[in-house]
């Protein structure tokens, strides 16, 4: 088996994303009849925090496969909670999921805290095995670390409370892509 070797650089992939998720909000909202500014800036700072994430988990990604790349960084599996945990991490991995319950809102309606935790959870979880597999497989420079999953799930539920506010719940109901029809607020009402 010929040995190779990959890197994949972030902003040449990041760029063009975020991009094309711009447009994909705009005609989204276009077709719905619900294109608005406000709507179309929520929409976009989704589509920005998706690639945010992606680009803070996954990319730039080198990769190598082949009886030259060697074996595994096995030290590299974080799989004890608290063992070999780094605070700073820990703390950068919690807000790094603080906006998503925000663009679940916004995007698809998601409102319940279950939802939006199993979210944060799922997606954490998808990250880390994500992140495991290249590590065991193609000899991935990123950590599997238990510890993220914990720091991104409670960054998730933080989120959460933190769009219980009125006045960013009342914001994201009037920006949200899934929303119905906007309706003036009452206290302006005649």
């Amino acid at each position: 088996m010929p040995s190779g070797q990959l890197e994949v650089p972030a902003l040449p992939v990041l760029i063009p994303l975020g991009t094309a998720l711009m447009v994909v909000a705009a005609v989204v909202l276009h077709r719905r009849r619900a294109l608005a500014p406000g709507r179309l800036v929520a929409a976009w700072a989704a589509g920005w925090y998706a690639v945010a994430v992606l680009g803070a988990t996954m990319l730039p990604l080198d990769i190598a496969w082949g009886p030259e790349a060697g074996g595994p960084e096995l030290f590299r599996f974080l799989l004890v909670p608290f063992l070999d945990m780094r605070v700073d991490d820990f703390i950068l991995n919690a807000i790094m999921l603080l906006p998503l319950a925000a663009a679940l809102r916004v995007v698809a309606g998601v409102r319940d805290r279950r939802r939006v935790v199993l979210t944060g959870f799922l997606l954490s979880l998808s990250i880390e095995t994500i992140q495991a597999l290249l590590l065991v497989f193609l000899h991935g420079d990123r950590w599997a670390d238990v510890n993220d999953l914990m720091a991104n799930t409670l960054g998730a539920w933080l989120g959460w409370l933190i769009i219980q506010g009125p006045a960013v719940s009342h914001a994201l109901d009037r920006w949200a892509m899934t929303g119905q029809a906007e309706e003036p607020d009452p206290i302006t009402r005649s």
